[in-house]
């Protein structure tokens, strides 16, 4: 290739043809002999005459100027211009390995990495070189998951960015023994532990390029609440001049519309790589928040969730009156000293306190209540308030919660208390047993001086147990609980102070009102606090820093919340009863830095720019010139305006083009609307994917050979971009990996169902994925399907029109035979016509099929046409792959067909319709 500056050129030896053009223009140029002159005396007559068709005696030179410039365009074209000639050098060989940095810092500009990404392919697929894309999230067992370049770059929009910062360390034990390969890493510009000695395994595998971004990374630490404030703190790799963000603070209004309650500007000097500011806000506007956004990008590093430790919980307390001058002796004074730091606390009447709505109730040696005060008390905490008594002298005085339970009591009691250190005792004043596995307090350690010297008892019943959640070494129930409505009353057996036991005095008794969500901290919760907890996910943040719902995950142990996020740990907010926890994509004590390379290696950040053709501009400049001569020259000539008239014509008989804008264009989609094609959702799972096209292959070829079905060859789909209604079959196999669409996608697939088409879903796990409570699979079934449009499904019965569309069937299998197999429910109002064997079932076809029999892979071939995977044992095996052709023959004619054959067997009854 020879180049001239930023442009090259393919076939160089066609710019010889540029020589050619002044001879070209001296020929166009070139003026006929003058005429001989001779007197005529008829041309009198002429004279007078108006010539409406003048020809000019030479062509001007302008028009001269445009034949020659569309000339060279053409030349030009026909040589093979090219853009940055130096990305299309010399053809390369062997395998390319593309590592993408996929953590949260890649977010703010995935696409560009893609776009690199796209071009490294580009260039790739010129040279049929094979290619392996590897996330750092997701490092392959061992080897090069090495694929033609064409089918990476149609993978290439299910990559995304994950929420973490990804390990090094499986990267590193998958590369310590990489075959051949040139390595293009796309870095996340981050500093990381294991990085060089990931670039020095890279380079003993072969060359290696890094593309790298040239702005500093953001992050945005997890908020504190300090001095009646908000801090907020954000974080940057490296000094990129002074810069201003705005962080904005989201939460529901009033109204439940979460939007941004609060903003606050923060800037970065000259030099600075840390910036704070600080959030006034109510205790009422503060309790509202539940994330902060740095905007403009879109990075789980630049969202900070919020939790409990923003939020004072407001707590009522009623108490007795205070002796005069005895304060310590005070039933209310170590639950204000325990509670203030944490929470809003509010006194008065009790029938005032519940009209303020406060989260917690705490009644400190109160017996008896006035029948509104305690039937308002018991609404409140049906409503989910948790109310939180402790007992004194009154209370062990009292007839409250004796023979009979009291509702707002969580157990009977007995008459009188229990003394067991007094001076009037035989024994010594027990301690707490460790707490047990159901118990809240589960974890936290008890203190040796943690004894009980008194407390009331509590009445042996069947329940007692349960209700127990922490008792003494000798086994008396300390603490119980019981639910009331959709709130719980707990009691503490023994007094608010210290007269009846030091657990006031301890540490243990703060955290045991945290973990009854009575207070919450200011500070993360330390690893000791929350051992022995599980805590279950409720939201999650994706590498964008969006927050959605999360689906089915596995609890976390509340020790592993103290850590960092990583994929066991996924940012989001995490939930134990009524405590929250949020996990962001930074912890408290994050740092960033810039990623530092060898002198050897230079990141770059250019690697958008691929070679590009520029032929085809070339060719259609000359195409607008020649057009551009033929309009001067019939100008020229005086016939412009009847050409112009005659393409009016043509124009206006022209039927509107912009009527088929919406067409699709693309060859594959054409192909789908001129025949039936079977198409398979794409999953992101390569070997998944690849199974399922297999398989739908397989039983076109069977549709092919047996009925007068001839579809085309099956197609994978993107519910992102690709248009659903050229597909009567959506074969969907669903993995416990795959991500759910977004919003569109399940807009245009609630269209592509109310429109006829139908989603087979198959869970592969030779169990009923339909119900989501068995596998992992089908779990991930529930999530995937709860924003479709669903209709009623039932377990396919006997008479249902898939059992006889094309083949007699009594049941479905795949790969896994035997288990139900789930549609659209029929009509409550189904009967069975009178001596017929069906009902007379609805016309439509069952928009989902959902079961978990693996069709695909008993259906899927090779190239040979030879099975790919066995299914059973010797000849019953392949009579089930039979019968799972023929069901797959079956559920084709019926989404071609709909249910004719039901309407089939009542003949009669339409006869007799058409007869009225």
């Amino acid at each position: 290739m020879w180049a001239l500056g930023p442009i090259g050129f393919a076939t160089p030896w066609l710019l010889l043809a540029l020589a050619g053009l002044p001879v070209l223009w001296w020929l166009l140029r070139a003026v006929p002999p003058a005429p001989i002159r001779r007197r005529f005396p008829g041309v009198v007559l002429l004279l007078g005459l108006e010539d409406r068709k003048q020809q000019s005696d030479r062509t001007p030179w302008w028009l001269l100027l445009m034949r020659m410039l569309a000339v060279a365009g053409l030349i030009i074209g026909l040589a093979g211009p090219v853009l940055n000639p130096e990305r299309a050098g010399a053809a390369k060989s062997g395998p390319l390995l593309v590592f993408i940095d996929n953590g949260w810092a890649a977010a703010p500009d995935w696409a560009a990495r893609m776009e690199a990404v796209d071009a490294a392919l580009a260039e790739a697929a010129q040279d049929a070189r094979p290619v392996a894309v590897v996330l750092a999230s997701d490092v392959p067992g061992e080897g090069l998951p090495l694929r033609p370049a064409g089918e990476w770059r149609a993978r290439l929009t299910g990559l995304g960015p994950v929420a973490w910062a990804p390990s090094y360390g499986a990267a590193m034990a998958w590369a310590s023994d990489l075959p051949g390969a040139e390595t293009l890493w796309l870095s996340d510009g981050l500093a990381r532990d294991g990085r060089a000695t990931l670039l020095a395994m890279f380079e003993q595998a072969g060359t290696v390029s890094v593309a790298e971004p040239p702005a500093p990374r953001l992050g945005l630490l997890p908020p504190r609440f300090e001095d009646g404030a908000v801090k907020l703190e954000l974080l940057r790799s490296a000094d990129g001049g002074e810069r201003s963000v705005q962080i904005s603070a989201i939460g529901p209004d009033p109204t439940g519309i979460e939007r941004a309650l609060a903003r606050a500007e923060l800037t970065l000097a000259p030099g600075a790589t840390r910036a704070e500011t600080a959030l006034t806000l109510p205790p009422e506007l503060r309790n509202r928040l539940t994330r902060f956004e740095v905007e403009g990008i879109r990075s789980a590093g630049t969202v900070a969730l919020a939790d409990d430790s923003l939020r004072r919980r407001r707590v009522a307390l009623v108490g007795g009156a205070d002796r005069e001058g005895l304060e310590l002796l005070s039933p209310l004074h170590y639950l204000r000293q325990a509670l203030e730091p944490t929470a809003e606390l509010i006194e008065g009447a009790l029938n005032e306190l519940i009209q303020a709505s406060p989260d917690v109730v705490i009644l400190a040696d109160v017996a008896t209540l006035a029948e509104p005060d305690q039937r308002a008390v018991a609404e409140w905490v049906a409503q989910g308030g948790l109310l939180l008594r402790f007992a004194g002298p009154r209370l062990a005085a009292s007839d409250i919660g004796r023979g009979i339970e009291d509702i707002l009591l969580p157990v009977r009691l007995r008459a009188g208390g229990r003394n067991v250190g007094g001076a009037m005792s035989w024994g010594s004043p027990r301690a707490l047993a460790p707490f047990s596995d159901q118990s809240p307090f589960h974890g936290l350690v008890i203190p040796d001086d943690v004894l009980v010297s008194a407390q009331v008892l509590a009445e042996p019943g069947p329940d007692l147990g349960e209700r127990t959640i922490a008792a003494l070494a000798d086994g008396t129930p300390l603490v119980t609980r019981k639910a009331l409505g959709e709130g719980a009353v707990v009691l503490f057996h023994v007094s608010a102070n210290a007269e009846w036991s030091s657990l006031p005095l301890s540490g243990l008794f703060v955290q045991m009102l945290e973990r009854l969500a009575v207070s919450t901290r200011p500070t993360r919760p330390e690893a000791e606090t929350l051992t022995g907890t599980t805590w279950q996910a409720e939201q999650v943040l994706d590498g964008f820093g969006v927050l959605s719902k999360a689906e089915a995950m596995a609890g976390v142990a509340g020790e592993r919340l103290a850590g960092l996020a990583g994929p066991d740990l996924p940012p989001g907010l995490y939930a134990e009863a009524d405590r929250r926890i949020a996990v962001n994509a930074l912890g408290a004590e994050a740092e960033l830095s810039p990623a530092h390379w060898p002198a050897r290696v230079t990141p770059v950040w250019d690697m958008g720019r691929a070679a590009q053709p520029l032929g085809h501009w070339f060719l259609l400049a000359a195409l607008v010139l020649l057009l551009a001569d033929i309009l001067a020259a019939l100008r020229l000539s005086g016939r412009l305006g009847g050409a112009m008239a005659a393409l009016a014509c043509a124009v206006l008989l022209t039927p509107d083009a912009q009527a088929q804008d919406g067409e699709p264009t693309d060859p594959a989609h054409l192909a789908a609307a001129a025949e039936v094609t079977l198409a398979h959702v794409i999953t992101g799972d390569a070997d998944l994917d690849a199974l399922a096209r297999a398989g739908l292959d397989g039983l076109a070829g069977e549709l092919t050979r047996r009925s007068s079905v001839e579809p085309a060859p099956s197609i994978g789909v993107d519910l992102e971009v690709d248009e659903l209604s050229l597909y009567p079959l959506l074969y969907w196999p669903v993995s416990e990996r795959q991500s759910l669409p977004s919003p569109e996608a399940y807009g245009r697939l609630n269209r592509y169902l109310a429109g006829g088409g139908l989603i087979l879903f198959d869970t592969r796990d030779a169990n009923l994925g339909g119900a989501g409570r068995s596998t992992a699979a089908g779990q991930r079934l529930r999530a995937l399907a709860a924003p479709l449009d669903v209709p009623p499904l039932e377990p396919i019965p006997l008479d249902h029109v898939l059992t006889r569309t094309f083949y007699l069937l009594g049941d479905f299998p795949g790969r896994y035979a035997g288990q139900p197999v789930w549609a659209e429910a029929a009509p409550p109002d189904a009967e069975q016509a009178e001596g017929m064997p069906f009902r007379n079932l609805n016309d439509g076809v069952t928009p989902v099929i959902i079961g978990g029999n693996d069709w695909a892979g008993a259906w899927a071939v090779d190239a040979n046409g030879r099975p790919l995977l066995p299914v059973g044992r010797g000849g019953a095996g392949e009579r089930q792959r039979e019968m799972a052709y023929r069901f797959g023959v079956n559920l084709v004619m019926h989404v071609l067909t709909g249910n004719y054959k039901s309407d089939q067997v009542h003949v009669p009854a339409l006869l007799e319709r058409l007869g009225q």
